[in-house]
């Protein structure tokens, strides 16, 4: 299991990141649709996955905001 680790953010610090993590979670899902426009299904999933990742590391920084 990963190690926890704390982190002090200001609110303004906290949405800089879940806005880079939005940014983020675009690529991946831009470079799943075109790895399923080319038939590459292992990176599709791959890019699937992480996109979900990250959107969960986001809403979670985004409830501690709202």
């Amino acid at each position: 299991m990963a190690k926890t680790i704390q982190l002090k953010l200001t609110e303004d610090e906290a949405e800089i990141l879940v806005d880079a993590l939005e940014t983020d979670i675009e690529g991946y899902v831009e470079a799943a649709k075109d790895a399923r426009a080319n038939g590459k299904r292992a990176d599709v999933q791959t890019f699937e996955e992480a996109a979900s990742r990250i959107a969960a590391v986001r809403d979670r920084i985004r409830a501690l905001i709202d």
